[in-house]
């Protein structure tokens, strides 16, 4: 199976089924649900999602919450416009970041954004292009960068964000991302109590999303393609909530890819949770064999992206594009403000 093209990857999408916006009601999405083993589908609503889920089952959700992590500002030294996009927290007031214009910002550079409440310096240019970036400010960073900074959406999305809560699950605690976990978008405080009185357990991790997710697969051996490391966080309460439902014969769903990916990066030999932390570059694509995971919701992704791979790992490629084909035919809304899929 390691002999698979990029193009084994790809279908046609209309280009008006690109979701621009969030649906009014966030689980009033559909959902197309698909029977790994047999290939079947069913067309439903999100909010009819409890219909295939068993007291004992658990969703593993990512907490983790987008920082509107673009900014605009200047120059220091020419007053000529810089973009910057943070990509990763370093630590120490330190960030990885994409800039725009990025051949003039050169190490050493000054930068200032909001009238000067916050500035930056260019430490180092890595060898990808990205920049290392040291910011400074008077007061909690992240409290002004929620004042100046903008929502990072994907550039497939033309439409602005009228609320940038839309584009954070409700569950969302921990600041980092620079995408949303966009499989946990159709989840409502009244419908996650519903389940939960039905006896599904609630179990969350943290992967803080990086713009890699969107980098398309530029390898035509998808085996060559080298996968962007994302940092994860699992705490021993939720590996052992994770390892007592299994134990006792509930399935393991992820909510998203990120879930996913996360779970099968902590899992042993033996299906067991180890809790930790670190960075993953886990590449799942078919021919792997799954560790953690039973089921997955998710989104309709990208064609030849690293995550229609990962679904097709779990329920066969051909299954996948079936469904992608039949998604297209009922003119389901894909990618991030798209529909959703429950692969069981």
């Amino acid at each position: 199976m390691n002999d698979m093209k990029k193009s084994d990857f790809t279908y046609d999408l209309p280009e008006e089924l690109i979701a621009q916006t969030p649906l009014e009601r966030r689980d009033g999405s559909r959902l197309l649900v698909l029977d790994k083993q047999t290939g079947q589908m069913e067309h439903r609503h999100f909010y009819q999602i409890g219909d295939y889920l068993r007291a004992g089952d658990c969703l593993v959700v990512n907490d983790t919450r987008v920082i509107p992590a673009r900014l605009y500002g200047q120059k220091t030294d020419t007053g000529g416009a810089a973009e910057v996009l943070l990509l990763k927290d370093l630590g120490q007031g330190g960030w990885e970041c994409i800039v725009y214009p990025g051949k003039r910002l050169k190490a050493g550079a000054r930068l200032t954004f909001g009238d000067g409440r916050l500035n930056a310096t260019v430490r180092q240019v890595l060898e990808n292009g990205n920049r290392v970036i040291d910011f400074e400010c008077q007061g909690v960073f992240l409290e002004i960068l929620n004042q100046l900074g903008e929502m990072p959406l994907p550039h497939y999305i033309k439409e602005k964000l009228t609320d940038p809560d839309r584009y954070q699950t409700v569950y969302s605690r921990e600041p980092g991302s620079a995408a949303a976990p966009t499989a946990g978008l159709h989840f409502t405080p009244e419908l996650m109590e519903q389940l939960k009185k039905q006896g599904v357990i609630f179990a969350p991790v943290t992967l803080h999303v990086g713009l890699g997710t969107f980098r398309p697969v530029k390898e035509e051996e998808i085996a060559d393609h080298v996968m962007h490391a994302e940092q994860y966080f699992v705490s021993p309460e939720t590996a052992e909530i994770v390892n007592q439902a299994r134990q006792a014969g509930g399935r393991i769903l992820a909510v998203g890819t990120t879930s996913c990916r996360t779970l099968e990066t902590v899992a042993d030999d033996n299906r067991t949770i180890r809790p930790g932390q670190g960075s993953t570059d886990i590449f799942i694509y078919p021919g792997y064999s799954f560790k953690a995971v039973d089921g997955l919701i998710t989104n309709f992704h990208l064609p030849e992206s690293t995550l229609v791979m990962l679904v097709s790992a779990l329920a066969g490629r051909e299954s996948i594009l079936a469904a992608y084909r039949q998604a297209v035919e009922r003119r389901y809304r894909f990618f991030s403000f798209g529909d959703a899929m429950l692969i069981l």
